[in-house]
């Protein structure tokens, strides 16, 4: 076994070219076993067989080369490497280089942990039953049968099925024939195409569904619980028109025979792009026109098309190792919104796509953050990197390499490489090989200044006359200096959206000339750099320069995306202490006015950090602060109302709901006393036109913020309301906000509530998302207390860093951080390190900026004019 401990992937003795896997479910004792026979290539002689197994116990076993098939041969030793998650099998003789079929028996308990073959409930009448699923991504296949468990190392796969035959099977390819045996049914399903283990998928349990066909003939069903099959409509209208948009973007048609789509109760994530078999939890793929709020609408399309892409871009076109894991989901996320665009064009989806690039931006300003290209040695510590950096600034740098080079030769490109690469594995470079082959620009060069490193540039920018000076250097919220140098695709505009200016800064200063842009008769023009913000990086501007933005955003001469820019930039170089407090809220004055969904969230976000930050930095001016950002929403907030007007757009049905979230935060007693008068006429009457879905967000908040140990009454009816709710949706909005409240005890007895027996797994990570201020000590020492319970009962999956965050990342001193890091000390894990490191780096980010805001002369002063301006 030594020999084969601590390797980072497989020893290459043998290659598998197929699986025949034969799975028999006790969903009564949740137990499974199975047999397995695999087709492999032994590509060097050896007196070994190393593959993946994790939690199973392995029966009989024997290899047999396909020119003696009548000969078996056994291993002398069977030992499982529990740390290394392998199966090794040692032989007397030499395997032969050649041809042969590895047979396995082994069997496995169905888990609760949401990973590999496990089990989740449904309930049918009133009782509770089981069922089975499967998430293998990224390294969970070896929980239910011995395989090679990397991407690279792709097969094809026979599945057959022993279930109860009351159920429904579904696995990657269509069902061949199913045959009944007593109290079993055995499915056969057909032989899959080449494809890795993590995208191999089982679900059998209790559906319904509806189907449609493609125009080219693919036959698309959606499985939904009993009774909830109208609410898979729209998913499955969105699955179809997805697949055809694709076939022809890519010029690649779907190259499966069907697609399921299957809502599942219980699951980590939010969906799972298994081939032909996509996985999702409940409320991301049902839609309810009643409860399902505009927002939860648009994200289920995003996430649709998110998933049926990847069919192109990671199951048909699959990263060789996890290293090239953006390839998957950066892509993903850009063309799931370029799909969303097709579809609603009227929601204006490319200025939301701000919001991925901020959240990219946010994580990679940290010290503790990762290049886009991450080296991965443990295959454990991958679940790490699906995170902002895979997802969010992955798909920023396409969007800019998409920009940069131009819609129609990027999209050629692509193509190109699809059919390239189909049924194959590919790295990072291999798509800028065949980007730089199509546009003769060197990509390659370019790129890697964005994958291979992490962070981006901040560029700061001074005009001299005529002679704009521009110079890069990299960004840290932690104001660290950092090392590094990028390739830049800059864009810039002065003055008109119609004098635009682009050129590639490879050099850490230039100056552009701009005389062509002004004349004498001029004066000050505002100078606008990262146009539509689509570039990766932010922009510090001089003084004099900054003072014109702000008339411009004032005159409302920006575009959306340039105004949230402005605003953007300037939060994160507040943060980072580069910029006063001061001068950012002088900023957020001139936007109150604003009515555009997507900057109106931008200010929103930030107000709301202001706040929490200011709590800590001068609690004595928050009331003031509070009143100073309800104000900025004062406009928006009458022009909105709470009642839906005929014939408005989706982004005015999204503009309200966070409208008025926000002022229920800040405690403005209008918005509170008309959330709670809604929620009360909501207790009387259910049906009550008062119940709108995008609205109800903002009675919650009210309940919670005025919820006391010795005031709970409503409390305990939303408690009520999320017990007795059928649906999905309504658990989770409930479950968003009940840890809101200002009385620390009641956010403790949340914290038992989401973690008992009345809350699924998966759905912790609303709970934790919105903890009150009041109640971090708390949340904090509840879960120093119950760790071993928590680790226990979540693992250490995708799960557990939602604890850290949404605990740990609130704090904002250094003796805070101090303390989280000597508790993990010797509880640090492969699974959440990174995650962890990160948590303690913001709360210490945290710390240095209340650190400069308290040695802002005025500032208090400032905040008391804001909040009296009105």
């Amino acid at each position: 076994m030594d020999q084969f401990k601590g390797l980072t992937r497989l020893p290459k003795f043998a290659i598998p070219s197929h699986y025949d896997l034969h799975l028999k479910l006790d969903l009564t004792s949740c137990t499974f076993s199975g047999t397995l026979r695999i087709n492999l290539h032994i590509v060097k002689e050896t007196r070994f067989l190393v593959l993946n197994a994790l939690e199973l116990d392995i029966g009989e076993v024997f290899f047999a080369t396909n020119s003696s098939a009548q000969k078996r041969i056994r291993p002398c030793d069977v030992a499982l490497g529990e740390d290394d998650e392998i199966l090794v099998l040692g032989f007397d003789e030499v395997l032969g280089v050649g041809e042969g079929v590895l047979a396995v028996q082994f069997s496995g308990v169905l888990n609760s942990q949401l990973k590999g073959l496990y089990r989740c409930s449904y309930v049918v009448g009133r009782q509770e039953k089981n069922m089975a699923t499967t998430q293998f991504e990224a390294v969970e296949a070896r929980r239910c049968f011995p395989c090679w468990d990397e991407p690279a190392l792709k097969a094809t796969f026979r599945i057959t099925l022993d279930v109860p035959p009351e159920l429904t099977a579904l696995s990657n390819m269509p069902v061949i024939e199913e045959k009944l045996d007593g109290n079993f049914k055995t499915v056969y399903f057909e032989e899959s195409p080449p494809m890795s283990t993590y995208l191999v998928a089982l679900v059998v349990g209790l559906f319904e569904h509806i189907e449609d066909t493609t125009v080219d003939g693919v036959k698309v069903r959606v499985y939904c619980p009993p009774g909830k099959r109208n609410n898979g409509k729209f998913a499955l209208h969105l699955a179809v028109k997805a697949l055809e948009l694709f076939s022809e973007y890519f010029s690649m048609p779907y190259p499966l025979p069907k697609l399921d789509m299957v809502a599942v109760p219980e699951f980590s994530g939010g969906a799972m792009e298994n081939n032909g078999l996509i996985i999702y939890r409940e409320n991301e793929l049902l839609h309810d026109e009643l409860l399902s709020t505009a927002a939860k609408k648009q994200r289920l399309t995003i996430v649709v098309t998110h998933e049926v892409a990847h069919h192109w871009f990671g199951n048909l076109v699959t990263m060789e190792w996890w290293t090239h894991l953006w390839l998957n989901e950066g892509f993903a996320t850009w063309v799931s919104y370029m799909a969303t665009d097709r579809f609603f064009p009227e929601w204006k989806i490319w200025t939301q796509f701000l919001q991925q690039s901020t959240g990219g931006l946010h994580m990679d300003a940290l010290e503790n953050s990762h290049p886009i290209e991450i080296e991965v040695s443990q295959a454990r510590s991958v679940l790490e990197i699906f995170d902002a950096i895979s997802y969010k600034k992955g798909s920023a740098v396409i969007r800019m390499l998409q920009d940069y080079l131009g819609d129609k030769v990027f999209q050629k490109s692509l193509s190109s490489y699809i059919k390239r690469y189909a049924w194959k594995n590919a790295k990072t470079e291999d798509l800028w090989n065949v980007l730089t082959e199509e546009t003769g620009v060197k990509v390659n060069a370019m790129m890697n200044t964005w994958t291979k490193r992490k962070g981006y540039p901040v560029i700061s920018v001074k005009l001299k006359g005529h002679i704009l000076e521009v110079e890069q250097s990299p960004f840290l919220s932690s104001g660290s200096h950092g090392e590094g140098q990028w390739i830049i695709p800059i864009t810039l505009c002065i003055g008109s959206y119609s004098r635009t200016k682009k050129f590639l800064l490879e050099t850490k200063v230039a100056e552009v000339d701009l005389c062509d842009f002004f004349d004498s008769s001029d004066g000050q023009r505002w100078v606008k750099v990262n146009v539509d913000q689509s570039g990766f990086y932010r922009v510090k501007y001089e003084h004099k320069l900054a003072v014109e933005l702000c008339k411009a955003v004032e005159s409302n001469s920006l575009t959306a995306t340039d105004k949230y820019g402005i605003l953007d930039d300037a939060f994160a170089l507040c943060e980072g202490c580069d910029l006063p407090l001061s001068s950012l809220l002088t900023l957020m004055d001139v936007y109150k006015k604003e009515l555009d969904y997507i900057v109106l969230s931008k200010l929103i976000d930030v107000s709301l950090i202001a706040v929490r930050i200011c709590h800590n930095a001068i609690p004595s001016s928050v009331d003031n602060l509070k009143r100073f950002c309800t104000n900025l929403l004062l406009f928006s907030a009458k022009k909105l109302g709470w009642e839906a007007k005929p014939g408005e757009s989706h982004l005015d049905v999204l503009s309200r709901g966070e409208v008025l979230m926000a002022m229920a935060n800040f405690g403005d007693e209008t918005i509170h006393k008309e959330a709670l008068r809604r929620f009360k006429s909501l207790l009387n009457d259910k049906d009550t036109p008062l119940r709108s879905a995008d609205t109800k967000r903002a009675a919650y908040i009210s309940i919670m913020r005025n919820t006391t140990a010795s005031n709970r009454d409503h409390f305990e009816s939303l408690l009520r309301i999320y017990r007795e709710a059928d649906t999905v949706q309504e658990r989770e909005r409930i479950l968003r906000f009940l840890a809101f409240s200002p009385d620390p005890d009641i956010v403790l007895e949340v914290l038992n509530f989401l973690v008992s027996d009345q809350v699924r797994n998966q759905d912790i990570v609303y709970g934790l998302a919105q903890i009150s201020l009041e109640g971090r000590e708390t949340a904090w020492k509840w879960f120093k207390e119950n760790w071993d319970f928590i680790l226990k009962k979540y693992g250490t999956g995708v799960l557990l860093p939602n604890f850290i965050v949404g605990i740990v990342s609130p704090f904002s001193s250094d003796e805070k951080a101090d303390e989280v890091k000597e508790f993990f000390a010797g509880r640090m894990s492969p699974a959440f390190s990174m995650n962890l490191e990160q948590s303690i780096e913001q709360v210490r980010v945290k710390a240095r900026w209340v650190r400069s805001i308290k040695r802002e002369k005025s500032l208090e002063d400032l905040i008391k004019q804001l909040a009296c301006k009105g």
